[in-house]
């Protein structure tokens, strides 16, 4: 059909990304200026821009056009010519909406009374042509009626079809679905793409918005929390054991469970959206504890005499079953997110990805890594520390 524009998305999501956005793609283009037709113009560009970045779909800009208008031009020569003014005509004009010749009052209430010509005389274009106006008439004699086509241009034309308006200026959006790649990546491919094809006139302001908006500020809360997450854990460490070589040592299995996530994700080949950074966070609290339950042990056995090599062998020995306990249960529990395809997938999949991926590495090192590393931190003359009162 012509002048129809497709978008395919769920509904729930397109009403979420309505509500909140207030455009139902994933990502949104708003062209700020002040001429509708040129807006047009521009936003057609930045679609032909975006087509050509990988992973765009469905790009389509606002119709903004396209309703049809009757528009009349006063033939001001014309008027002269029959001895009449613009606003004579404008009148005649004004009849075909309605024109407000008086007030009605009813108690406190008030009512415009408007006039307008009857539906046969405004039917179509030919019978609006053929409206009569008053002309005064020569030498004073009786008035002339002529008819509004001898006087004004009539004619038909494609008008806007809606004006979009904020911060005091017009608006135009453009929308796409990003389909096959990640949200970050592709707005700032397509970022650099409009701005090297799309040359804009001054003034003109070029914002993006959609789920993107939501994207950069869980990005900018990411940010903080995991930062304040790993020095939490940190400090928790040194409560527990009042020792900061303890506490670093325990803390090494957050690197290493950090790369086997971002290896789970690049052999998954999925980017790292903000649910793998939860993930991240989730991840950290496990790896860890399954450090604090094999240096605890080890600790536990130096303070009874043994010396720090073999307090660490027997201590991996004997937290075998228990460090490989928490960390299956952690992954099984994660594998019906990994595989997940139904609604939301999307989400749960990266987050399992990273939980899985990062305990298989950190869990490696609590068992092979970490019992070495303890005994060349007791040679180096490590104090030993005995676990907080719990």
């Amino acid at each position: 059909m012509p002048g129809a524009i497709f978008s395919y998305s769920q509904p729930i999501e397109l009403r979420v990304s309505e509500l909140i956005f207030g455009v139902r793609s994933d990502v949104a283009v708003h062209i700020y200026g002040d001429d509708l037709n040129l807006m047009k113009v521009k936003a057609d560009e930045v679609v032909k821009a975006l087509n050509e970045v990988p992973g765009a779909s469905e790009a389509k800009a606002e119709q903004t056009v396209g309703l049809p208008m009757l528009r009349i031009r006063i033939d001001r020569r014309a008027i002269a010519r029959y001895g009449l003014n613009a606003e004579d005509v404008l009148s005649v004009v004004e009849g075909l909406g309605g024109k407000v010749v008086g007030t009605i009052f009813e108690g406190q209430q008030r009512f415009d009374l408007q006039v307008r010509f009857s539906p046969e005389a405004r039917r179509d274009r030919e019978a609006i042509r053929e409206l009569r106006v008053a002309a005064p008439g020569i030498d004073g004699g009786a008035a002339r009626f002529t008819p509004l086509s001898q006087l004004a241009e009539i004619e038909v034309e494609d008008g806007p079809a809606q004006i979009r308006r904020d911060a005091i200026s017009r608006r135009v959006n453009v929308e796409v679905n990003v389909r096959g790649r990640d949200l970050a990546s592709f707005v700032a491919e397509a970022r650099a793409t409009v701005e090297r094809e799309v040359k804009m006139p001054p003034g003109w302001v070029v914002e993006w918005g959609g789920q993107f908006e939501n994207l950069e500020a869980a990005s900018a809360r990411l940010s903080v929390l995991v930062p304040m997450a790993l020095l939490l854990i940190f400090v928790l460490l040194y409560t527990a054991f009042n020792s900061t070589r303890l506490a670093f040592l325990i803390f090494l299995n957050v690197p290493l469970a950090i790369t086997g996530g971002l290896v789970a994700l690049a052999l998954r080949g999925y980017p790292l959206p903000i649910s793998a950074g939860v993930g991240f966070i989730a991840l950290f609290g496990v790896a860890v504890l399954n450090g604090v339950v094999l240096i605890s042990y080890v600790v536990q056995l130096q303070e009874e005499g043994k010396g720090s090599e073999e307090a660490a062998r027997e201590g991996a020995l004997v937290r075998l079953r228990p460090v490989l306990m928490t960390a299956l249960v952690a992954s099984l529990g994660f594998i019906p997110m990994a595989l997940a395809t139904s609604a939301g997938a999307e989400v749960q999949r990266p987050l399992a990805t990273v939980v899985i991926g990062g305990l298989l590495t950190s869990t490696l090192l609590t068992l092979l890594v970490l019992p070495a590393l303890f005994g060349w931190a007791s040679r180096r003359g490590a104090p030993r520390a005995s676990p907080a009162p719990s």
